[in-house]
């Protein structure tokens, strides 16, 4: 095994803030390409790695390399065991632990795919394995599979859906020095904030895994000038679902929060993914990684990949609280941890 904090440190010094992917791929596809048994498709800059061994299952393995724009974190920063740097661990330390994986295991027991796609942290009409499903969903089928988001080298299974929601309230405009005539649109906004602010979301076990449910004010706005009553505010609203919530129950619930206002408009909706662990494939990492099993709060790919039928889950390296931060970071123990089990995986399937 190469030494995955220096792999890892190697990519981290090359950019992929969302849309500017392709040096970070050339970079991959440069390592790769030598490999006897990878056969490798680009399709713009996601690149996919695949066996083709004829074995009766095949696992996907995939990393996003579009990292969030750096906060006075660009360069990789080696010290003893620990990298910091922005995307050292959301996900640059899966994608080396990927890369190496896809290097070193000539004969895995299940044919393997690895996957390594752009604009994650950006909005889902641009995100890579959502074009590879519309494009080329051949070069991403498989039996199960495996994102490498930051987990810190645990099984967090499933995901939670995130929806956003504008809230809008009217009113009518007057001058304030006779705000009588008006009526104040933010004002009535207030008891949808209160309601909000007093929220607290559902903790769901489902399958051994815990889920937290969360509703929070993202972003609010209205108002004309300093002079003038507002005649129209909008709130917008994320809430974090279950898995055992569908949309169309997490809409209802929202609603039934926030009560009677003027106009409610989901904006943005991502389905939850219930845990998979029943599948052999998944129930053998989550075996391999010490059998704890805990929910991801997060929504992420896994959700594309149940929503097509394929089992999934996250398993990675990295503090996932540490994700997007200044002092982003990953350890050597937690690269060789994940490399250690998936490689145990593949192995022995």
């Amino acid at each position: 095994m190469a030494d995955l904090l220096k792999l890892t440190a190697a990519l981290v010094d090359i950019p992929s803030v969302s849309h500017h992917e392709r040096a970070v791929t050339d970079h991959l596809e440069s390592l790769l390409a030598p490999v006897p048994w990878l056969s490798l498709t680009r399709v713009g800059d996601n690149l996919v790695a695949r066996t083709e061994l004829g074995r009766p299952s095949r696992l996907v393995l995939a990393g996003h390399t579009d990292t969030v724009p750096p906060n006075g974190n660009e360069a990789a920063r080696v010290d003893g065991d620990v990298l910091w740097g922005v995307g050292a661990c959301d996900m640059k330390g899966g994608v080396a632990v990927l890369a190496e994986l896809a290097r070193t295991v000539a004969e895995p027991a299940v044919d393997t795919t690895y996957v390594f796609y752009e604009c994650e942290e950006i909005d889902a009409k641009y995100n890579g394995v959502e074009r590879l499903f519309r494009e080329r969903p051949d070069l991403v089928a498989g039996d199960a599979a495996i994102l490498a988001e930051p987990t810190s080298a645990r099984v967090e299974a499933g995901c939670q859906g995130t929806m956003r929601v504008e809230v809008a309230m009217t009113g009518e405009r007057a001058h304030t020095a006779r705000a009588w005539l008006g009526r104040n649109a933010i004002h009535r906004l207030v008891p949808v904030l209160d309601a909000v602010a007093a929220y607290r979301g559902r903790e769901v076990t489902i399958d051994g895994c815990d889920y937290r449910e969360g509703l929070q004010a993202v972003r609010v706005a209205g108002g004309v000038a300093n002079n003038v009553v507002p005649d129209r505010v909008t709130v917008t609203l994320n809430h974090r679902f279950a898995p055992d919530r569908s949309p169309e129950e997490a809409e209802a619930h929202v609603r039934e929060v926030v009560g009677e206002v003027d106009e409610f408009l989901v904006t943005d909706m991502a389905p939850a993914a219930l845990p998979a662990l029943g599948h052999p494939l998944l129930g053998a990492v989550l075996e391999a990684s010490g059998g704890v099993r805990h929910g991801k709060l997060g929504w992420t790919d896994v959700a594309r990949f149940a929503a097509r039928g394929v089992p999934a889950t996250n398993f990675g390296p990295g503090d996932p609280g540490l994700a997007h931060h200044a002092d982003e970071r990953v350890t050597r123990a937690d690269l060789e941890s994940v490399y250690g089990v998936l490689r145990a995986v593949l192995e022995r399937g």
